[in-house]
């Protein structure tokens, strides 16, 4: 029986990661969490009562409660999802975004190399670790131009966990992986704020109802999107290579926040068109003619990154991951959630 640690459970990644891994009957997982007077626990109703999956709580700012869970654990593995990952809000809370995200993971090095030195970690890292980009698509080889503070946290501890891989021959990753989108997406990120808006939208326009636009700000960002299910099977295939190795793992192809607005209009069956310019650019629907989408300058961030575009050559050669899931796919998955639609990938 292998014994997992997975943190940040009740987010999107780590909710996923642990659907995948119970599916091997060799796996037990425990689910590691921040106690929060009001526990948000959706994302892991259907495994809340699985036979190997127990709630573990522990905080990454927390060294002591890192240190016990290691120690009386022993586990095979430490995958560690929990960050503060909204990007917007590293520049209201850097600190926190810090301690979280770079000391967090100094203190599961720690651990780790103090208590059971065989355990293989695996970091979250993010394309936002590449920032104001040298050149395109973005390799592992790229150089780190963090262009937010949530970016800067993150190549920080991209930096220790290549030092205490090195200095202590412990099996250590960071994965760079660019944006991963899906159904259990926070609803303060931009994906999936459009998705719930257009459901919004839609349903409004059905009951005939009157109805408010989305606001959103630079819609000409371009992103490197995939399915986070699709990005959880590479983070297990590094966590089981031979000699620890970083990776990057992308879709290799970029979109706009427009084309992602678009298509999930599409995916309702509205058909909408762009008109204006600048920060008077609206959205509009082709028949009513009503404003679906407006251009809210307070969205947009101090120091914007225009462009992430992923090469996940080398994860797809050596690690033999492909993703499954098409960005229309991923799109209209959202919609059809957002909506209450079925859907059928």
């Amino acid at each position: 029986m292998k014994t997992i640690i997975i943190t940040g459970i009740t987010g999107q990644d780590g909710s996923l990661m642990a659907d995948h891994l119970l599916k091997d009957p060799n796996n037990f997982v425990y689910g590691a969490h921040r106690r929060l007077s009001v526990p948000n626990h959706q994302n892991i109703e259907n495994i809340k009562n699985h036979e190997r999956f127990k709630l573990l709580e522990l905080d990454l700012t927390d060294a002591e409660s890192i240190n016990q869970a290691i120690r009386e654990i022993q586990p095979n593995y430490f995958i560690n999802f929990a960050a503060n990952s909204f990007v917007g809000n590293s520049w209201k809370m850097p600190i926190n975004h810090m301690q979280t995200n770079c000391m967090g993971v100094l203190h599961c090095l720690e651990a780790i190399r103090n208590f059971c030195p065989t355990t293989r970690f695996y970091n979250a890292g993010s394309s936002e670790q590449f920032g104001d980009v040298a050149y395109s698509p973005q390799d592992i080889n790229h150089p780190f131009r963090p262009r937010s503070p949530y970016g800067a946290s993150k190549c920080a501890a991209h930096h220790l966990v290549k030092v205490y891989r090195e200095s202590y021959a412990i099996y250590a990753v960071q994965g760079i992986l660019f944006n991963h989108e899906g159904v259990r997406r926070g609803e303060e990120f931009v994906t999936r704020k459009i998705t719930k808006n257009v459901a919004r939208i839609y349903n409004a326009q059905k009951s005939d109802e009157s109805f408010l636009p989305m606001e959103l700000g630079n819609v000409d960002a371009k992103r490197d999107w995939s399915d986070a299910q699709d990005f959880v099977r590479g983070v297990w295939l590094m966590l089981n290579q031979e000699k620890p190795k970083d990776y990057v793992l992308s879709a290799n192809e970029t979109h706009s926040v427009r084309e992602f607005i678009e298509l999930a209009f599409k995916a309702a069956s509205i058909e909408g068109e762009w008109i204006g310019n600048g920060l008077d650019e609206v959205f509009i629907d082709k028949n009513t003619k009503q404003k679906l989408v407006v251009i809210n300058p307070s969205f947009y961030r101090p120091a914007e990154v225009d462009l992430l575009w992923g090469d996940s050559t080398p994860a797809r050669q050596e690690l033999g991951w492909i993703p499954n899931t098409s960005f229309s796919q991923l799109v209209e998955k959202m919609v059809a959630r957002d909506s209450g639609w079925p859907y059928i990938n």
